[in-house]
């Protein structure tokens, strides 16, 4: 069984190396690597093209119409089983997450798998700020605007031909609409791993400032209303009255 493993990029020189190391370092042999740059303007292809001489590392380097465009990309390229994320200034757990992630897939009637992510800071990336648990979520809790943790979402590829790929026109709730769409909507089968797939730094795309904050809840009920999720706003806000028990949770 194959595991196409996807990171995007885009001037990502200061992180791509870690992420790259990280995949190298599994202990399961049947990984496909796609790195797919956004046409980089610093360092970060030239970081890259030395790990290919180690790795069959597929680098796929071109202008593209943003991260979501960049992800689709990368998963019409992949020929592995499974497909999962890696996001260019994040990395695995440990060397083990995908030798787990392939025996959870060695059931036929799992077509995707779920698990934790833990939150570090870039000055100390051993240290846990906030653990990103998926052990109690159900997906009634996307109407609530929880959806569980995209790094550490890994599917079988066939579903991206058959239910649709990530919605370009979104600026950052684009994996909210399509976990909506396959674990809720299309209630593709999913099995919860209690392992701890990836490390993120603090930060993102979704997690920086107001502005953002804003854009980011309105796509969510966005997604909700186009896959027939009765939401409003009340009830996606309120999570953050729960959110800093995630940042108590430190025990991994």
């Amino acid at each position: 069984m194959k595991i196409s493993v996807i990171t995007v990029c885009y001037n990502s020189e200061n992180f791509i190396s870690t992420a790259v190391e990280s995949v190298l370092s599994q202990s399961y042999g049947a990984v496909e690597f796609i790195i797919v740059d956004g046409n980089s303007s610093d360092n970060t292809v030239s970081i890259v093209r030395p790990f290919q001489d180690q790795y069959p590392i597929r680098l796929l380097s071109e202008p593209d119409e943003g991260l979501y465009d960049a992800m689709n990309k990368g998963i019409k390229m992949a020929t592995g089983d499974i497909v999962g994320i890696l996001n260019s200034d994040d990395f695995f757990y440990d060397d083990q997450v995908l030798s787990k992630v392939a025996k959870a897939f060695e059931d036929p009637s799992v077509q995707a798998t779920i698990g934790d992510i833990v939150f570090v800071r870039d000055n100390d990336l051993n240290k846990v700020i906030r653990h990103y648990s998926a052990k109690n979520w159900k997906p009634s809790k996307f109407a609530w605007g929880y959806m569980p943790p995209h790094p550490s979402f890994f599917v079988r590829r066939e579903l991206f031909e058959q239910l649709g790929y990530y919605q370009t026109d979104y600026r950052i709730a684009a994996d909210y609409e399509l976990l909506i769409r396959f674990l809720l909507k299309n209630h593709v089968i999913w099995k919860y791993l209690p392992v701890i797939t990836t490390k993120m730094r603090m930060g993102g795309a979704s997690t920086d400032g107001l502005k953002s904050l804003i854009t980011l809840n309105k796509e969510i009920k966005r997604g909700c209303r186009e896959n027939q999720v009765y939401t409003n706003y009340p009830m996606i806000y309120s999570k953050y009255l729960f959110k800093p028990f995630e940042f108590l949770n430190k025990n991994v």
